[in-house]
């Protein structure tokens, strides 16, 4: 509670002044203080950190800020100190008018948590003003056949101040003709009355000269002073008279030009021009009444000119003035007051006390967004107002107090779903008819990193060609992430796995930014046919979240390897294949037969044989399918015994890949066949017999037997590693690794093409790989078991055993290749 202390020693009134004591109390939950008009700048008007309850650190931290409701800033509040400050010249008189209560209401703004504290500060007077007359100068005409005792009203003196410090007593200089008497309104006004002493003789003086002097109430005492002139006039004794002295009437503010407000009426007893009344407003009457209200001359009848604004101006005090036609002419007064009532006329108008703050999409429900006022110029249920919300709305508006609301969240929010609500809130009076007004709070939804990126795809399959360039382009993924900003932010990764015992990060690299894939090296499909790659996908936010995807990478053959020759053995190794045949053999005679392997795929593996040059082109033929060289015609005396030939093997691949190989065939005489021919039921028996039939005979049948012993061997072992691993007819060199049962097995079966074969492709746990492949050709007559040892896929170096046997059915060749150790392993059947 303010408490007021009224000293009359003026030394503890100016010390009161110098410190500028303030009192303040709460009252209802508001804090107000006290201080008097007119402080500097920078003036302390209280602690008012202290007084709510802040420490200093807060004021800072919480953003403490004042907002006038007044409109002007007058306040301000020092962050070091926690004190309100004067910001502004306070002139209460300006504020307030003549109001006796003068009250600055001030909102407190405090952030984190968003709080709203209400201040008043109740502006106290100063003598600052002097009492000022409307005129420096008065001349009055009074009568000389005045009677003592004739009161004659002068002009009040006003002063801006109110209270003690307004005017509160008036004076009169010296005079043996007229003294002064005040006259006490009821509504609080002292309105000076120059009262004539005694009888005016206009012959003995004709004019007289007095000062009048208004005096406040404030210490010091101010002044103000008028000169008054009395011009004595001769005979109209008589002025007009008021049925009342005042006259009070209320108007509607909505009331239209030109109504009727009051009908004054004064009469005089004089007759003739001295009788007859002239009314008008008094002098000096402001411009806002001649401007508002007319009154006719004649009747008296006071009408409305302009418009009504109760929100402006609630009352009006109007002079009014009855004037005879006399000579000298008399007049009369009265005052009539005005009250305006107010009509619904003003909307309610909606302020944000602190502007909305951005809301995080994960906020629980009670969040407050913002802090809102409705306020309506109108008076009594005319400026009740109430705020509404439209329905579905995942806000709701808490009230506070004086039409003060927090604008709160309701339900959940989702930024992906909306990103910003422009929230339209509605205020409505409670007038008859109600008006309403509508403001536009936008509304923004931070991102809170709650959803992970998403592939376009679980998974990509790509199809890469051997022999790339290094640092070449896979792939492209791409994540998407429906958060903004960081949160959005994708960046890619491969998770590391193992490819051949191999880190995968070994193979390929991506980029991080826009997820390509690039390959680290060349690959090799003959080493390399297939592999995985996991691509996460990780946003920026915090926590980032995840998810990932997996790209299959297929190599893609080509045709890069050449055929191998491998029989004839000497061919295979580089030098000239010379082989034997007798001059007796007829058309269709088997001479040798040429076999090439491709460590290629598919079409790139398909081997054809062409004879490319020969001594005698009409005495060979290659079979392009098998490579078997057989006789096209007997052969005849005439033919050379030297007989060269030059075979081209050829695989099926773009760019096509070819070797040759060169066979040297010795024409002799009585020379019996190498390889027998196993369609014929009976041998035919030689015309020579000796010793050296006979030792080929048994080379024959011992060959026969160490042959037969071989493939029951591997036809046992065959059997028994079908029962586990289901496969056929394999031969491991080295037989630890053999037995190793860590391996996965691929299968790839191609009967496009005149030439069938399958691959089975075997790899263990020790980055070891195994390749078997049998061929089939429906072409050839003959089948060949060949079991050849070389150091790599391509090059062949060694050869084991050659057996060749006559069988009825198709090819089969099995190849076992190792790629660690660049073993293989061949069976051609």
């Amino acid at each position: 509670m303010t408490k007021t202390m009224r000293i009359p020693d003026w030394r503890w009134q100016a010390l009161w002044w110098h410190h500028f004591f303030l009192l303040w109390s709460t009252i209802n939950g508001q804090t107000r203080y006290s201080i008097p008009e007119e402080l500097e700048r920078g003036s302390v008007v209280g602690n008012l950190a202290k007084d709510l309850g802040l420490g200093l650190s807060e004021i800072f931290d919480r953003k403490l800020r004042v907002a006038s409701e007044a409109g002007k800033q007058y306040f301000s509040v020092d962050a070091g100190k926690g004190e309100l400050l004067v910001n502004d010249r306070i002139d209460r008189e300006a504020l307030c008018g003549q109001s006796a209560s003068c009250v600055l209401p001030l909102q407190v703004v405090i952030d984190k948590p968003l709080q709203l504290h209400r201040v008043e500060v109740e502006i106290q007077d100063i003598n600052d003003n002097s009492p000022v007359f409307p005129s420096q100068d008065l001349i009055l005409e009074i009568s000389e056949s005045a009677a003592a005792g004739a009161r004659f009203p002068l002009e009040t003196a006003q002063d801006l101040d109110v209270g003690e410090n307004s005017v509160r007593s008036y004076s009169l200089s010296r005079d043996d003709y007229f003294t002064l008497k005040v006259k006490d309104l009821s509504v609080g006004r002292k309105v000076p009355e120059l009262v004539l002493a005694k009888s005016l003789d206009r012959e003995k003086k004709s004019r007289h000269r007095l000062q009048l002097i208004a005096l406040d109430g404030g210490n010091p005492v101010k002044s103000g002073t008028s000169q008054i002139t009395i011009n004595v006039l001769d005979i109209n004794d008589n002025f007009p008279i008021f049925q009342n002295n005042t006259y009070k009437v209320s108007v509607r503010e909505n009331s239209l030009k030109s109504a009727s407000i009051l009908k004054l009426t004064a009469k005089d007893i004089d007759e003739g021009l001295n009788g007859e009344v002239e009314y008008s407003f008094g002098p000096h009457t402001p411009e806002i009444v001649l401007s508002t209200f007319n009154i006719d001359p004649i009747t008296g009848e006071m009408r409305l000119t302009g418009l009504l604004d109760f929100e402006k101006t609630a009352n009006y005090e109007i002079n009014i003035a009855a004037k005879d036609k006399g000579s000298p002419r008399m007049d009369g007064h009265c005052t009539v007051h005005i009250e305006v009532l107010d009509v619904n006329d003003n909307a309610p108008n909606i302020f944000l006390t602190s502007e909305p703050n951005s809301v995080p999409e994960d906020s629980p429900s009670g969040t407050v967004v913002a802090l809102i006022n409705a306020r309506d110029r109108d008076a009594g249920d005319n400026g009740k107002v109430t705020l509404q919300l439209p329905k579905g709305s995942p806000f709701t508006l808490k009230p506070s107090f004086s039409n003060n609301y927090a604008l709160v969240t309701s339900g959940a929010l989702d930024r992906e779903s909306v990103s910003q609500y422009d929230i339209e809130v509605t205020a409505t009076d409670s007038g008859s008819p109600p008006l309403s007004s509508k403001k536009m709070i936008p509304v923004s939804i931070t991102d809170v990193n709650d959803n992970p990126p998403v592939f376009s795809q679980r998974s990509y399959n790509v199809y890469l060609k051997e022999n790339g360039v290094p640092g070449s382009i896979l792939y492209s993924v791409s994540a998407s992430d429906l958060d903004f900003g960081e949160n959005a932010k994708v960046s890619y990764s491969i998770l590391d796995s193992r490819v051949q015992d191999v880190s995968v990060s070994s193979y390929v690299y991506i980029n991080s930014d826009n997820g390509s894939i690039y390959s680290m090296h060349s690959f090799d499909y003959e080493k390399l046919k297939v592999f995985q790659i996991q691509v996460q996908a990780k946003d920026q936010g915090s926590p980032s979240l995840s998810s990932n995807a997996t790209v299959h990478v297929f190599i893609l053959d080509q045709n890069d390897n050449a055929p191998a020759v491998i029989y004839p053995s000497s061919a295979a190794l580089g030098s000239l294949s010379h082989q034997r045949m007798p001059r007796s053999a007829k058309a269709g005679h088997l001479v040798t037969k040429v076999t090439a392997v491709d460590a290629d795929s598919g079409h790139n593996a398909w081997i054809s044989y062409k004879l490319a040059e020969a001594t005698d082109a009409s005495l060979f033929t290659v079979n392009r399918y098998t490579g078997e060289v057989r006789t096209k015609r007997a052969v005849s005396e005439q033919d050379d015994s030297s007989q060269r030939l030059l075979i081209e093997v050829r695989d099926d691949g773009e760019p096509v890949q070819s070797a040759t190989v060169a066979v040297s065939i010795l024409l002799e005489d009585a020379l019996h066949e190498p390889i027998l021919d196993l369609r014929q039921k009976a041998s035919e028996p030689s015309k020579k017999t000796g010793r050296i039939t006979l030792y080929l005979i048994l080379s024959l049948a011992s060959v026969s037997v160490l042959s037969l012993l071989t493939f029951l061997i591997l036809a046992v072992k065959c059997i028994r590693s079908s029962r586990s691993s289901g496969s056929c007819c394999t031969r491991r060199s080295d037989c630890d690794d053999y037995k190793n049962p860590n391996r996965n097995l691929q299968i790839q079966l191609n009967t496009d093409g005149p030439i069938k074969y399958v691959e089975v492709l075997g790899g263990d746990m020790l980055s070891q790989s195994q390749s078997f492949r049998s061929c089939m050709s429906p072409m050839s007559e003959y089948s060949d078991f060949t079991l050849i040892k070389p150091s790599s896929t391509t090059d062949f170096k060694e050869v084991i055993s050659v057996l060749d046997a006559s069988l009825p059915d198709s090819t089969w060749t099995f190849e076992s290749q190792q790629v660690s150790r660049g073993e293989q392993l061949l069976m051609v059947l």
